[in-house]
């Protein structure tokens, strides 16, 4: 690094010598104030080549996984380049939704029903074209979870399956009851603690496609409800492997991190709006239930929850929810490979909550830490819109588990 110090100075200087005895600006009437511009911009570039730039790490409880990860998947072990203009946290969560393309997908919908008599809306990409796996019965299939608000027109999602169609594979996105357009049949929404919607998808999909291997992943929210299942379930699941991306693994620490001024201002209150706006659209039949002026009169997540989604669930108090919803406390019990990719700056997962621990005593679980990307950013590249870090990580994974999944046997 001291020679790259030492080579940015000497560029710097020999370019500013030059220009200002060569070329005639009109900037602040000479070439001082390019002279100024070259020098920001070579400490820029030092302090982003030295300081933001970083090779992830890579925590697992075994040395199987581990070995298979790097073999198979190089993404894993690649030194991470965020977008030098907005590598921040905050910055890259904001903007990702704005400037990552949007791929057409077009979906076959399908309802399922509930055992309390609701109903939930699954998209299926069914890849019919599939040059790889031509025969139906036999070709793979990704179960996909969006996010707190989600649905399968999630830009991340539309890009997950982008990477599932080049690779011969069917998706099919779980959208959350009441999310994506349909009535609510039932006074019940979601929570990240509930599992039992998500056990009933699996169930029809495995008994639709029985001969299809089947693998799942989750964003955000939709991964914790999928960690949370896998930590229920153990080995009794007919899922061959997971990847969860972004998931708050601590929703006491998320929440208080969430609940700072400037989290509160750009995050907290938006999302706290959408969550009542959806409670909203399904008022004449949650009103039978609960107070929803009350609910709607909520200012963070966490008053939301307390007056809504803890008392749906029959929790007697909401940090009892909370502590239900958090993964990191069960982490131990997952008994199928999993991936888990988040950012050290997720303002919505505060790196130091992170499970390390428990996945060092896992060896079914891999964390994959990168020190920027924020809450599903990830961008990388000068103008990202086709493609994440993350999609590249989900594309690899998904990949080896379907054509190299035996070599994790018995992990």
């Amino acid at each position: 690094m001291i020679a790259l110090d030492f080579n940015l100075n000497v560029l710097t200087r020999d370019l500013s010598l030059y220009l200002e005895n060569h070329v005639k600006v009109a900037f602040f009437g000479s070439g001082v104030g390019l002279s100024l511009i070259l020098g920001f911009s070579a400490a820029y570039t030092c302090y982003y080549l030295s300081s933001v730039v970083k090779k992830p790490q890579l925590v697992t409880g075994g040395e199987k996984f581990c070995h298979f990860l790097k073999e198979h998947c190089p993404v894993v072990s690649e030194t991470y380049y965020p977008t030098f203009w907005c590598w921040e946290g905050r910055i890259q969560t904001l903007i990702r939704p704005f400037i990552t393309a949007k791929p057409w997908v077009e979906y076959r919908n399908e309802f399922i029903k509930t055992a309390d008599g609701g109903q939930i809306s699954l998209d299926w990409f069914d890849n019919d074209d599939s040059v790889y796996y031509p025969d139906t019965a036999s070709r793979p299939t990704i179960l996909l979870l969006p996010g707190l608000t989600g649905t399968s027109r999630e830009s991340y999602i539309l890009h997950m399956i982008q990477q599932s169609d080049a690779l011969g594979y069917r998706c099919v996105v779980f959208n959350n009851r009441g999310v994506s357009g349909e009535r609510l049949l039932t006074p019940r929404t979601y929570c990240a603690a509930n599992t039992e919607d998500l056990e009933t998808v699996i169930d029809h999909i495995q008994s639709t496609h029985s001969a299809a291997p089947l693998l799942a992943a989750g964003v955000s929210m939709g991964g914790m409800i999928l960690a949370n299942y896998l930590c229920q379930k153990g080995r009794e699941t007919s899922l061959r492997a997971a990847a969860v991306f972004s998931a708050a693994w601590d929703v006491f620490e998320s929440t208080a991190s969430l609940e700072k001024p400037l989290n509160r201002f750009l995050f907290n209150s938006y999302l706290t709006s959408c969550l009542q706006a959806s409670v909203n659209r399904h008022r004449q039949i949650l009103e039978k239930l609960f107070d929803i002026d009350h609910v709607m009169k909520a200012k963070t997540m966490r008053e939301f929850d307390e007056r809504f989604t803890s008392i749906m669930f029959g929790y007697a108090t909401n940090k009892e929810y909370y502590k239900a919803a958090s993964p990191c406390h069960k982490l131990k019990s997952v008994q199928i490979p999993v991936l888990c990719l988040n950012a050290m700056d997720d303002v919505f997962s505060p790196g130091h909550a992170f499970p390390v621990e428990a996945a060092k005593q896992n060896p079914n679980v891999a964390l994959l830490l990168t020190s920027h990307g924020g809450h599903i950013g990830f961008l990388e590249g000068i103008w990202p819109r086709h493609s994440t870090y993350m999609d590249r990580v989900f594309k690899q994974f998904m990949q080896t588990v379907i054509e190299q999944g035996s070599e994790l046997e018995n992990l």
